[in-house]
């Protein structure tokens, strides 16, 4: 049997548009003379549409669009995740995977493991579903399961839906796994590792169908695949875009050359910010980009990702000099700018300054200078980048990394203003190495942009290192704490001075405040910060 994987690009509660996606790749199955095709979970409404789905109306939609779609199929069959309505006791919804053919639903699996960590809240809306039975087709026992369902951790799940659908008694000939699974750095090679335990330990093929595309903070990257009997990769689609993967069942059953992989590097990371960065404008209905470009790395870095996002002519960079500002700064936005071929311009905000100076000069006698009259700098920029924002329409993107996000180096209402912070995952190191690749085969940056030490230039000879460990020192720190959840003994224990590490996680906590108030930022690591990390901002634990 010749199958297809449909790696599609969803758009949450677009119907109309999600159905055009579907006719399109189950067109596109059928010339390739395919007899299944296979799509994401929850295809219909997009993953995931969150408290969407408590709207009566919503689910009307989605069950309106479900039957014009089942009406439209005939001799191939199509697997694609569906919201699905239930009576009785527990929640009213589950998320199924439904088999449809010759103008019906012939079988369904419900998911079985809902997951409620990091990002997930499935357990808000979904029951889940009883043990799934496989289902003959075309000559074929196929088991359906749901993205998780897959994902079983003993200590986490008394479930095991692979394994209730690979008991002795049933004949599987090929487990489909349809899934939404977000992007984060590290997680292909998770999923190689799963995907090659499973096959092997059940002695079953895997057809692996994802989600690809951007959606508020995630990013979804696809790399669809097959993996064979023996747990090798056999086939896979492309990441970071759609695709159409077509296999014959015959390959999930004889050794074959491991299909490579993309590695885990600083390219993944780029395609999933090029990608989240696209997805999250042209989505929310905006083409274009303007960026606060001061001549640091960070603004750099962010003006790439936007030009190669959205188009260089549609990315406007603005330089907003003060008198601390050093003419390499100026000299560097320029140039880079004129690599990229976006618009620059630069707006000195000395008199601005001045004017604040003079207006809060009776309220401040006696007071020295500190860091308010720095913020009053940044929310001088902040004001203007938004200003030309409301006037042309286009996005502000803000530049502000991890790594400053995570101890308040950063200013409210200032440089973090914008509709998108699209390094708020990526810490300082990652950024210089994003920084280095892009230079790669040209020298896009300004190597000088790279090799300076970072400043925020807001009074005479300022360097970040002034205020806080080298960002070597820094981001392990903040890793261990954010990331694998260490406490300060710990994390101490992997040789960091104990003050900078207690000093370190003092500034994360009393600095919460800002996170909630920050804009939204594209996820890249393990647990970023947003609504997958959900800490109380009036607390006083520093463990």
């Amino acid at each position: 049997m010749r199958i297809a994987l449909a790696q599609i690009n969803p758009v949450i509660g677009d119907f109309a548009h999600n159905l055009d996606l579907i006719l399109s790749s189950i067109s596109q199955a059928e010339q390739a003379d395919c007899s299944l095709v296979i799509f994401p979970e929850l295809t219909l409404c997009g993953y995931p549409p969150q408290d969407l789905l408590e709207r009566a109306s919503f689910l009307e939609a989605h069950d309106h669009v479900l039957g014009t779609l089942v009406d439209q199929i005939g001799d191939i069959g199509v697997v694609l995740g569906a919201v699905e309505k239930r009576k009785g006791p527990g929640k009213p919804l589950y998320n199924s995977a439904l088999l449809i053919h010759q103008g019906r639903v012939i079988h369904r699996a419900r998911k079985q493991l809902l997951p409620t960590y990091d990002v997930f809240d499935e357990s808000r809306y979904f029951e889940p579903g009883e043990v799934s039975m496989p289902f003959p087709f075309q000559g074929l026992s196929l088991g359906l399961s749901v993205c998780e369902d897959i994902w079983h951790n003993p200590l986490q799940y008394s479930v095991d839906p692979v394994a209730g659908l690979t008991k002795e008694e049933k004949s599987l000939d090929i487990l489909i796994n349809i899934s939404a699974s977000p992007y984060y750095h590290g997680k292909l090679t998770e999923r190689s590792r799963l995907f090659e335990g499973l096959c092997q330990r059940n002695s079953v093929p895997l057809l692996y169908v994802n989600q690809v595309g951007g959606q508020d903070s995630l990013v979804f990257d696809g790399h669809s695949m097959a993996v064979n009997i023996f747990g090798q990769v056999c086939a896979a689609a492309s990441g970071f875009t759609e695709d159409l993967l077509v296999i014959d069942d015959d390959l999930l059953r004889k050794k074959s050359p491991d299909i490579i992989l993309p590695e885990d590097s600083i390219a993944q990371v780029e395609k999933a910010l090029v990608l989240g960065l696209r997805d999250y404008l042209h989505k929310t209905g905006f083409t274009s980009g303007v960026i606060g470009l001061s001549g640091g790395i960070d603004s750099a870095v962010t003006a790439v990702l936007a030009s190669r996002a959205l188009g260089p002519e549609n990315v406007l960079c603005i330089a907003l000099p003060s008198p601390y500002t050093a003419q390499m700064s100026i000299d560097d936005a320029a140039l880079l700018a004129e690599n990229l071929g976006c618009g620059f311009n630069i707006v000195p905000i000395q008199g601005a300054m001045e004017a604040y100076q003079d207006m809060l000069a009776p309220l401040f006698v006696g007071l020295a200078d500190d860091v308010t009259e720095q913020n009053i700098q940044a929310r001088i920029r902040g004001n203007i980048l938004m200003a030309l924002s409301n006037k042309f329409g286009n996005m502000l993107l803000s530049t502000g990394n991890k790594s400053e996000m995570a101890v308040g180096y950063c200013t409210l209402y200032g440089d973090m203003s914008g509709g998108l912070a699209v390094l708020a995952d990526v810490p300082k190191v990652m950024v210089y190495e994003l920084a280095s690749w892009m230079n790669r085969d040209t020298e896009v940056i300004p190597d000088r942009i790279i090799t300076r030490p970072p400043s925020a230039e807001l009074k005479p000879d300022q360097c970040d290192q002034d205020d806080l460990p080298a960002y070597e020192i820094l981001d392990p720190i903040l890793s261990a704490y954010l990331e694998e959840h260490l406490g300060v003994d710990a994390i101490v224990n992997r040789g960091f001075d104990r003050q900078v590490v207690l000093d370190v996680i003092r500034r994360v906590v009393v600095n919460e405040h800002k996170r909630k108030q920050a804009p939204l930022g594209l996820k890249v690591t393990s647990k970023a910060f947003g609504y997958g990390r959900r800490y109380p901002i009036v607390q006083r634990f520093r463990g």
